[in-house]
């Protein structure tokens, strides 16, 4: 058996198992369900507009306002429909709006002189939109690396501390064993994310929201390059954090760096993502340029050449990070009289498998 099929194998295993994981799959549900009341629950809350009672005379500027309109007879037909519930409002002579318990804005609006309005900057983005799309990319990026991370660590260690790796060594290459954990837990990552997108997507279409995907596609296609070579880069770190300890209560304090690396582009990005300076050097940082630059690329700060240049910096750091983590996974790998240093995993490091 080769490196590339023991690869293949050691995937295929941790997949399995994962899907089996009532944990994984509840957790996929609960996301499915949260992505669907996202796009949906705001167009169930919009009761659409307002059913407006009002004489044949009056009626034509509620038309042109996309407003429900009842023909009446008269004033007193139209007051009455509304106490009898038929009409949300009526417009009456004055013009006079009459409604049940509060004023219907819409109807108000429709009835009033707006001033002609010029905007001079008329691309720019909701401001509410513009805070949740950064936020959206950097939240998908930290729980899944955080998730992902964790579960590769906590596999690594659990390997170690039942002793089984010794027999896992002895029939496949070390690399391969370290490449197939991350490859699976890329590969399952990558999925939960479709899946929510997917089911956002067809949320957004059955309720009108084309526009937001229209805007944000661009950057959401730029995304999953960004994601695959930052998870790569951290899932590395993952890994070699687990080799290090013996038992899975030492992971989190073998971890901590790697937390630290993950958490903090996070709230970089959340809290800086209106600064242009900041986030253009957070674009071009390895650890924070998966969320910092689709956030540029959605925002239009980014020309074109530079998220080509940022993708060419991450991809070759993870490549770094990746050889750098498999030398302290097998350096420390076999290891099982207690936690072991960095160092001495890097110094004494002996091929194995």
């Amino acid at each position: 058996m080769n490196t590339l099929q023991a690869t293949r194998l050691v995937a295929a295993r941790e997949i399995k198992v994962k899907l089996r994981d009532k944990t994984f799959l509840y957790s996929t549900l609960i996301f499915l369900l949260l992505a669907v009341v996202a796009t949906v629950a705001p167009a169930m809350l919009n009761s659409g507009p307002s059913t407006v009672a009002v004489t044949a005379a009056g009626a034509e500027p509620l038309r042109a306002a996309g407003l429900d309109v009842m023909l009446v007879a008269d004033d007193g037909a139209a007051e009455q429909a509304v106490r009898d519930g038929d009409a949300d409002a009526a417009v009456v002579t004055g013009p006079v709006v009459v409604a049940d318990e509060r004023a219907p804005d819409d109807v108000v609006t429709a009835l009033s002189a707006a001033p002609q309005v010029e905007l001079l900057d008329p691309d720019a983005v909701d401001p509410l939109v513009a805070y949740l799309v950064p936020f959206a990319f950097a939240f998908v990026f930290f729980f899944m690396s955080q998730t992902f991370g964790m579960q590769i660590a906590q596999s690594v260690t659990e390997e170690k501390q039942t002793r089984i790796v010794e027999i896992l060594v002895a029939a496949v290459p070390a690399r391969a064993l370290l490449a197939g954990k991350i490859l699976a837990a890329g590969a399952l990552a990558l999925g939960q994310i479709a899946l929510i997108a997917a089911t956002a997507l067809i949320g957004m279409r059955l309720t009108g929201g084309g526009d937001l995907l229209g805007l944000i596609a661009p950057a959401v296609g730029w995304f999953v390059p960004y994601f695959l070579c930052g998870f790569l880069l951290l899932a590395a770190m993952w890994a070699a954090a687990g080799a290090l300890v013996n038992r899975q209560e030492d992971i989190a304090g073998a971890s901590m760096p790697v937390q630290l690396a993950v958490m903090a582009p996070f709230f970089a990005v959340v809290f800086l993502n209106d600064n242009a300076g900041a986030m253009r050097i957070l674009s071009y940082l390895p650890f924070s340029s998966p969320t910092a630059m689709p956030v540029r690329l959605f925002t239009g700060d980014a020309a074109a050449w530079e998220p080509i240049v940022s993708l060419a910096l991450l991809l070759l750091t993870a490549a770094g990070f990746l050889l750098a983590g498999a030398r302290i996974y097998e350096g420390s790998l076999l290891r099982t009289n207690g936690r072991t240093s960095v160092r001495a995993a890097w110094r004494q490091r002996e091929p194995i498998g």
